[in-house]
């Protein structure tokens, strides 16, 4: 008899040379999802670890904005860049190296006590980021054939929404008894796991063809999505003083010379003309303003759990996870509903539905419980696992093969300048809504430095109300009366923070529903689009 060919160890075989699917590309699809799962996870879980973080190292309102917001600048600015770059060379080496990387700054994050190595370590991981990304949805569509990669792409998007729920729960549960640079560690292991898995289960890929890359593009597209970023990140927190507007100034430039650059270039890093093709530039305003909201208030509700509610890191992070649970039901729901009902009405309505779990957060109030947040977190998340994934699928179906690195670039560039808005701009409405409010309650009954250090944040304003219940010239019912105008102006910020953010996802949703075209739309890819549909219905009913 003879011998069946043995099964090599690594897969050697590029993608773009196999006559047939490659046979292990649902469990290389594992390690893509892994490998996003801990990407997004370093922003979530230090949501929860911020006040170990703020306590540990003595960060100030700004240390903190940059502890966070260090991982995002580079994590934005760089996908662009290095999607391309993963197309030209190797999606699988680009992939692991990305992660090495990751885990790098991870174990540098954990390791160090001073803010502004802390700050570097979380720049070294969104570098990282900014590689991982692009090459798990450029290895995802090159490996899948088009009847299965709505269903691979919606366990994608399902793995961003999971990461929202678990990143909080995992670092909760370390923050039990351990510091917070366990939060930073406990990427290592998982990151040594996706590299691991990747040289086992992932296929070589690369683009065939592809030219030179167009390195003048790139550079400019890091200068105007960076300066973006900072302008958004620095301005509406700390005031815009020279530093912002230049940045500003630099993004706005930046921009129009990027745009100009492409347009006459024979071969650009990204064809902006693309933006005038209604399925493409209408994905792109989903995903841009979908997470703007929901990033925003998830982040500031998280908040109120903590530092309202008081619950610690742990019993917040097991709070998120009815999100995470309806962020598969949603994935479930767009699985069946999207190839029938097409991309506009589908990411059409979860953007209503997520509005609406915005709106609802108006409601809250002084006395509002942990019961007045499930019904808006199941609401976000049911519309994420509903939204993202025919959106995504739209904009990766939007590139040729050649261009699968940087379809997927442009698309998590999106979706991370869509959360840095979000929780620059709703932070920062936040932030002045309630110093507004405990101004108005408590100003002038506080000394001067205790009252800049209570309108700081809530967290500062609960730690004044601790100072005052130790002082014997305050005492427990100052300290009581206090603590309620906090907690009182905190609830009104969300209130007031979430019409606005509601309001703003309501006109984006108008805008998408206007700009996505319907089932009877045919272009190119549209046309491709549809085959891809009809491909899949026939697999599933088979």
């Amino acid at each position: 008899m003879p011998r069946s060919p043995t099964m090599p160890l690594f897969p050697n075989t590029p993608v773009e040379k196999m006559t047939e699917p490659y046979h292990r590309r649902w469990w290389a699809l594992l390690v893509l999802c892994l490998s996003l799962l801990i990407v997004v996870m370093a922003n979530t879980s230090l949501v929860v670890a911020a006040p170990d973080m703020t306590k540990g190292l003595g960060l100030s309102s700004s240390d903190l904005q940059w502890v966070i917001d260090g991982y995002t600048v580079p994590y934005a600015a760089l996908m662009l860049v290095l999607g391309a770059i993963g197309d030209k060379y190797s999606r699988r080496g680009a992939l692991v190296l990305g992660l090495l990387i990751f885990a790098g700054g991870s174990v540098m994050g954990g390791l160090v006590d001073e803010t502004s190595l802390v700050i570097t370590a979380r720049a070294i991981m969104g570098v990282g980021a900014a590689v991982v990304m692009p090459a798990t949805l450029s290895l995802l569509v090159a490996m899948f054939p088009r009847a299965e990669r709505a269903k691979a792409i919606t366990a994608w998007s399902a793995t961003s929404g999971l990461a929202i729920a678990a990143g909080p729960l995992a670092a909760g549960w370390l923050l039990e008894n351990h510091a917070w640079g366990s939060t930073f560690l406990m990427n290592v292991p998982v990151a040594v796991l996706g590299v691991v898995g990747a040289l086992l289960l992932v296929p070589p890929s690369k683009a065939e063809g592809m030219g030179r890359i167009d390195y003048v593009g790139g550079l400019l597209s890091i200068v105007s999505v960076g300066s973006l970023v900072y302008a958004t990140i620095e301005g509406p927190h700390f005031g815009w003083g020279v530093g912002p507007i230049t940045a500003a100034v630099v993004a706005g430039v930046g921009l129009l010379a990027f745009v100009a650059w492409e347009l006459k270039h024979p071969n650009p890093m990204l064809d902006v003309r693309k933006f005038t093709e209604r399925p493409f530039g209408g994905s792109m305003m989903a995903v841009l303003f979908f997470f703007f909201g929901t990033f925003g208030s998830i982040y500031y509700s998280t908040q109120f759990l903590q530092f309202v509610l008081g619950y610690d890191a742990l019993e917040t992070g097991i709070r998120l996870l009815p999100l995470a649970g309806a962020v598969f039901v949603g994935a479930a729901v767009t699985g069946k509903l999207a190839p029938k009902l097409g991309v506009k009405i589908v990411v059409g309505t979860g953007m209503v539905i997520g509005t609406a779990g915005v709106f609802l957060l108006t409601r809250i109030e002084t006395g509002s419980t942990y019961t007045d947040f499930l019904t808006p977190l199941l609401l976000l998340g049911f519309a994420i696992g509903l939204s993202l994934s025919p959106a995504t699928d739209t904009i990766m179906g939007s590139f040729p093969e050649s261009e699968l690195g940087v379809a997927g670039g442009a698309n998590d560039t999106a979706l991370e300048l869509g959360c840095a808005l979000g929780i620059a701009i709703l932070g920062s409405l936040l932030a002045t809504s309630y110093k507004d409010k405990l101004t108005d309650m408590v100003g002038g009954h506080l000394p001067a430095e205790a009252m800049d250090t209570a309108k700081d944040s809530v967290g500062g304003g609960i730690a004044v109300a601790e100072q005052v219940a130790k002082n014997p010239q305050g005492g427990a019912e100052q300290a009581q009366t206090l603590l309620g105008a906090v907690h009182e102006s905190f609830a009104h910020a969300i209130a007031h923070t979430s019409l606005i953010g509601a309001i703003i996802m309501a006109a984006g949703t108008l805008i998408v529903i206007a700009v996505l075209p319907g089932r009877k739309h045919t272009t190119k890819h549209g046309e491709e689009a549809a085959a891809a549909t009809e491909e899949q219905t026939e697999t599933v009913g088979a």
